[in-house]
């Protein structure tokens, strides 16, 4: 309980103390002046362009049909391999759906699918990109672009049209690269060096 003597106790302590005039706001305005640092990211934004770190190419490809069929493989897959791999007789780890996406946007999740595929070793896949039957020119522009950006990536050693079960002419199959995790776990496997 507090008595008369606390109060006027307080009262004289706080006698010299005044009333703050300012709105009790933070102070939001922009400095006027430019600070060393803010011109040297200015200076740095102008003078280094984007580097884009997608190695597919976005020029003019050759038109393909929504008939044409996808077949591509580097050097060095076994005939055995390739066969049973456009035959659909590897199971699809993964898909990537381009239907309804541009031509640069199919190119930035491609890029990023492959490099995924790679990360966590999955080695079949398949990426889905219509036929284009719809287009009135006849051109199946994702698939064109796909045709020429596939052997662009390192990582791709093979791809083919899909079997009409998995999509067809609309769909290509994808054998990914092992990554080096995965040749290393073999290596230990298998005793080589």
């Amino acid at each position: 309980m507090t008595t008369k003597n606390d109060r006027l106790s307080f009262l004289e302590e706080m006698k010299d103390v005044r009333r703050i005039r300012k709105p009790n706001r933070a102070e939001i305005t922009t400095p006027r002046e430019l600070t060393p640092g803010h011109l040297e990211r200015q200076r740095a934004a102008v003078e280094t362009p984007f580097r884009d770190a997608n190695p597919l190419t976005s020029d003019i490809v050759d038109p393909l049909t929504a008939h044409d069929i996808l077949c591509w493989q580097r050097p060095g897959i076994q005939h055995g391999v390739f066969r049973r791999f456009r035959l659909g007789q590897y199971p699809i780890e993964a898909r990537l759906d381009l239907h309804r996406l541009t031509v640069e946007q199919a190119r930035m999740d491609v890029f990023r699918f492959i490099g995924d595929c790679v990360r966590y070793g999955l080695r079949s896949v398949i990426i889905l990109h219509g036929k284009g039957e719809r287009n009135p020119d006849g051109v199946a522009q994702l698939k064109s672009y796909l045709a020429k950006w596939l052997p662009e990536l390192s990582d791709v050693l093979a791809f083919h049209s899909a079997q009409k079960h998995h999509g067809g002419t609309g769909a290509v199959y994808v054998m990914v690269r092992k990554s080096e995790r995965e040749k290393q776990h073999n290596r230990e496997i298998h005793g080589a060096r």
